[in-house]
């Protein structure tokens, strides 16, 4: 009875304190945010071109094999300490760490989406007269959208949620609030890991929009 009392009784104390807390809410979730874009837009830059490009001469499978499975199997709070130990401690430390973890759903999505397109689509194209490039930007990536953008969603929710971690190796964020019960108490922690998850959700809910609104008309699917 105990245990349920103090666990009905955390949530509106957590929903009092994003009340009578939410310039620092607002100003953690700004840090976290900042370090998400950061790292997002690197992950981005590095592997879906790469990832595109390899789809496209459909050479690289074992690459993209592995990167998936060193991302699932290199556990983040390893990725940071070793961060730490190249960059120090600070915002491109975690950063780093970030980038790490997003780039393998992306790279794999993005080569598979690619190197998956019907071959009999790509020789008709290819009938038409369309050269390589053309077959690239006007078949295989408006076909391979939808992969793409499901790997663009799971790299954006592991980095929101893995940001989170931050606050031990000096890079901000909501995670300051969560591994600091002494000062913010249980309410604190409660409410700010309430925020992590509806970042994490907006995010991905805001990638899938971007989707629909990318991939032509007749190509959307649920992923």
């Amino acid at each position: 009875m105990i245990a349920d009392a103090f666990t009905w009784g955390t949530f509106p104390a957590a929903f009092r304190f994003m009340t009578d807390h939410s310039g620092l809410l607002l100003h953690k979730t700004g840090e976290q945010l900042q370090l998400s874009a950061a790292a997002l837009g690197i992950a981005l830059l590095l592997a879906l071109p790469l990832g595109v490009w390899l789809g496209h001469l459909h050479r690289g499978s074992f690459l993209a094999i592995s990167v998936a499975n060193f991302g699932r199997a290199l556990p983040s709070l390893v990725l940071i300490a070793f961060g730490i130990l190249v960059f120090g401690i600070g915002f491109w430390n975690n950063t780093a760490a970030l980038v790490v973890l997003a780039v393998p759903p992306i790279l794999t999505n993005s080569y598979f989406a690619v190197d998956g397109v019907d071959a009999d689509i790509v020789e008709a194209a290819r009938g038409m007269g369309m050269r390589g490039r053309e077959i690239l930007l006007r078949v295989e990536l408006p076909l391979g959208l939808p992969l793409i953008f499901a790997g663009i969603r799971i790299g954006a929710v592991f980095v929101i949620a893995t940001a989170t971690i931050a606050a031990v190796a000096g890079g901000g964020g909501l995670g300051e609030i969560i591994v600091d019960q002494a000062s913010y108490r249980l309410a604190g922690v409660v409410a700010a890991s309430l925020w992590v998850s509806a970042l994490a959700l907006g995010t991905a809910l805001l990638v899938g929009v971007a989707q629909r609104l990318l991939t032509p008309r007749g190509l959307t699917v649920e992923s």
